[in-house]
């Protein structure tokens, strides 16, 4: 009798979900588009638990905004949200040729005068619903492999096809949590993509983004100080044409200043002015305010 618990009974699945993927991953980029819509439209009864968690979000972002311009920014977000889905398999199914002419890319020159002094790289971005795609994007512009830093999923089965799937295309991938695996990569002269944008109950100093004190870690800077690597942004959208504009930037000046707080403070600031030029393509449907300074009540209620 076959084990209950074997890995090739209870992850089935996985074979017809590459097989799947394979094909998506090779369709032209008006289709996924036009898929993206539809799956918002059909998915959007579903994502009333994510809406709430973005509308709440929307509001205390972008107060200036009446209602008619909130819910239109929710609608433009959910959706990028879902094409985000479609995104992700792009990025780790495509073979490269798929990929070319997709991207835009500016700033190369900053990573390979970090390679040139033998450092390391921590791409230093945010949480947009493509970023694993654009990572894919940028290693083929470069010509070498991304690895990239990602929450493991709870769901054995899920996180085998997940961790499969992305080992596909990228040089390695590091667990959110492994301090270890990331400074190991920085320290071989890897180029690491790595955002910490997300709420942090660890680490961290609230500091305000788009007006509201959001918990943020304090820790980058000292983790490229230890890994011997430089921090240079890493910013990217979705031209209206499905077209992506990636950029590298120089490290910011000044930064680190030696004031974590100060750090964290200027990286929100960077993030929010990027995401003030394309508002839709940020991933608001995460509770990035979830964790409050001491006596002010959950905004998520």
């Amino acid at each position: 009798m076959t084990n209950e618990r074997s890995p090739g009974r209870r992850c089935w699945f996985i074979a017809p979900a590459n097989l799947l993927a394979h094909g998506v991953a090779r369709l032209p980029q008006a289709v996924l588009l036009a898929m993206g819509r539809l799956a918002t439209f059909l998915l959007w009864p579903l994502l009333a638990k994510r809406r709430r968690h973005a509308a709440t979000n929307i509001a205390l972002c972008f107060p200036e905004r009446d209602a008619q311009a909130q819910a239109r920014l929710l609608r433009d977000t959910v959706r990028a949200t879902v094409t985000g889905a479609l995104e992700l398999i792009r990025g780790w199914y495509a073979p490269a040729h798929a990929l070319r002419g997709l991207a835009d890319v500016q700033g190369l020159e900053h990573v390979r005068a970090a390679q040139a002094r033998g450092r390391g790289i921590l791409l230093f971005g945010g949480h947009i619903p493509h970023s694993e795609l654009c990572a894919r994007l940028l290693g083929e512009a470069l010509g070498e492999r991304v690895t990239i830093v990602a929450r493991r999923n709870n769901d054995p089965c899920v996180e085998r096809l997940l961790d499969g799937a992305r080992r596909r295309v990228f040089a390695d991938v590091i667990a959110k949590k492994d301090v270890r695996g990331l400074l190991r990569a920085l320290s071989r002269g890897g180029i690491v993509a790595y955002s910490a944008d997300q709420d942090f109950n660890y680490q961290n100093a609230f500091v305000p983004f788009f007006g509201v004190p959001a918990a943020t870690l304090t820790a980058t800077p000292d983790l490229a100080r230890r890994g011997n690597a430089v921090v240079l942004p890493f910013w990217f959208h979705r031209d209206d044409d499905g077209r992506y504009q990636l950029r590298v930037e120089p490290t910011w000046r000044g930064w680190p200043s030696g004031d974590p707080v100060q750090d964290a403070a200027r990286y929100m600031a960077e993030l929010e002015a990027v995401v003030r030029q394309h508002p839709e393509q940020y991933l608001w449907v995460h509770r990035r305010f979830k964790t409050r300074p001491p006596g002010e009540p959950n905004l998520y209620r």
